[in-house]
């Protein structure tokens, strides 16, 4: 089965040895995505939901690239440096994602690239 490399300017350039996403068939591999703003390359400035808000509009920007919209993502894992925020996660989720909502990991951890607090990647099906 053949590999098909997903990029996007819409969504920050990889800062490392890795590509904004991979489609491989019908089932694309999102990268993981910090709250970087696409065209600065800086962490965006602001409280925890603006950092997410962000996050949510990178992973779109590649969904997008793939074809595909935030609506095809059927696995989502959510790292944070602070599970305190776990509740911020939902709520601005729940402006992003309808029913049927995909499957979620939420996982704590000590530290994200660039000092970020919030990073997710994601799987999406195409069909």
């Amino acid at each position: 089965m053949s590999r098909e490399i997903i990029k996007t300017d819409q969504a920050p350039q990889a800062i490392g040895t890795y590509s904004q996403a991979v489609k491989v068939g019908a089932t694309v591999y999102l990268s993981g995505q910090i709250p970087l703003h696409p065209e600065s390359m800086e962490l965006v400035s602001g409280d925890i939901r603006v950092q997410i808000e962000r996050v949510f509009d990178n992973l779109s920007a590649v969904a997008v690239a793939a074809s595909g919209s935030l609506g095809d993502i059927v696995k989502l894992n959510v790292f944070l440096t602070d599970l305190s925020h776990f509740s911020v996660v939902n709520e601005v989720m729940g402006e992003y994602f309808q029913e049927p909502y995909p499957a979620r990991a939420a996982v704590g951890v000590a530290a994200l690239p660039k000092g970020a607090e919030v990073e997710m990647d994601a799987v999406m099906v195409r069909e």
